[in-house]
């Protein structure tokens, strides 16, 4: 089976790495536009050195996953800026605005030509600004993917821009970065990774290459989160960190499945942070999953299971609903309390059946399935 390998041409991994940043960034030239999340003061090192070393910053501040509206005003920020690199310092959804206004800044046309699903999906026309990425919180892998997911309420869905020129040059991954966090976003942004080391595994788009990482992460993710929610811990930070940039660089090669399916549209609908959703799907997805498929698809789906099982203290058949149960006795929320009416699971089902990553999905599941899972959740 042939596969390609789409990741940053850049790297740097591990605690401290976040020393380097300065350095990296001042290499794309001397105009640098620093995306940032709300506590601007977490952002303060990286503008000053940059500021110290002759660079003009320009400070953008992303509070919450973005919408169009706020990329358009953030776009005519950038463009003015006009910037030689981006720089998203922060969580997914800081990933998410940076990689777009690399992307935008220099395009001709307007956002909607090269949105997915509601908008024209055209491929760029002009190369990104370059951009550099440092996580702040251990969850969406979104610093080595190509795609920036934008909310559109008006619609009740989240999109993608994509594009393979939109992958970072640098992502700079330090844990220490995370450190800290608080328990509640370790909690969602942690069943993120976890999910996106599992669905990349099952999914029917799998490779040898995604095989390779994504597996050995599994347990050791699953270990660090658990440790986390008992209390701070450097090591376990270190090791989600890892689990989630395996992720990203799994389903940047290798897809999702129906738990990313349905977030995109209950994400759009509720607005409700993406790995809350994540992380209340995940379990009954797996358990639908492991009904639903046969052969080489079952036997990789029962080989998570019982590494979680393992993880957790049951039975692989007991999995799905043991992580269920272990993330809500953690915090984790249920969909009707992410603001997702009961009485909407057939229409949202209904619109998850042509998202994206449901085509990873170990096998194709029906819209009965589909309600099945929500109504679980």
């Amino acid at each position: 089976m042939g596969f390609s390998i789409l990741q940053p041409g850049r790297i740097l991994f591990g605690r401290g790495v976040a020393a380097q940043a300065v350095g990296v960034v001042r290499g794309f030239g001397g105009r640098v536009l620093l995306v940032h999340g709300a506590a601007s003061a977490r952002a303060d090192w990286l503008a000053d050195g940059l500021t110290a070393q002759g660079a003009v910053v320009t400070r953008l501040s992303c509070g919450a996953e973005p919408t169009l509206e706020v990329l358009t005003s953030a776009l005519a920020i950038g463009r003015a800026a006009a910037p030689d690199v981006v720089v998203a310092l922060g969580g997914g959804a800081v990933m998410d605005l940076g990689k777009a206004l690399a992307a935008l800044i220099p395009a001709p046309g307007d956002p909607m030509d090269h949105l997915e699903v509601v908008g024209k999906g055209l491929p760029l026309t002009v190369n990104p600004i370059p951009s550099v990425a440092l996580p702040t919180t251990s969850g969406t892998g979104a610093e080595v993917t190509k795609n920036a997911v934008i909310g559109l309420p008006a619609h009740g869905r989240k999109v993608s821009l994509r594009d393979d020129r939109m992958i970072a040059r640098v992502a700079i991954v330090d844990p220490a970065l995370t450190d800290h966090c608080p328990r509640g976003v370790t909690l969602a942004s942690g069943l993120d990774a976890l999910t996106q080391v599992i669905e990349p595994y099952v999914s029917c788009k799998a490779n040898a290459y995604t095989d390779a990482i994504t597996l050995p992460a599994i347990a050791p993710g699953l270990a660090a989160l658990m440790r986390l929610m008992e209390g701070e811990d450097a090591a376990a930070r270190d090791a989600l960190a890892w689990t989630s940039l395996v992720g990203g660089l799994a389903l940047a090669n290798a897809g999702l499945g129906a738990v990313h399916g349905f977030a995109g549209v209950i994400g759009g609908t509720t607005g409700a942070a993406h790995g809350a959703i994540c992380g209340a799907l995940l379990g009954p997805v797996l358990a639908m999953n492991r009904a639903r498929t046969e052969g080489a698809a079952r036997a990789r789906v029962d080989q998570v299971c019982a590494i979680l099982g393992a993880g957790l203290g049951v039975a692989a058949s007991a999995a799905p609903a043991a992580l269920t149960a272990w993330a809500r006795a953690a915090g984790m929320p249920r969909l009707v309390d992410l603001g997702l009416d009961p009485a909407s699971h057939p229409a949202v089902a209904e619109a998850s059946l042509v998202a994206s990553s449901m085509k990873g999905n170990p096998v194709p599941l029906s819209l009965t399935d589909l309600v099945a899972v929500l109504d679980q959740a």
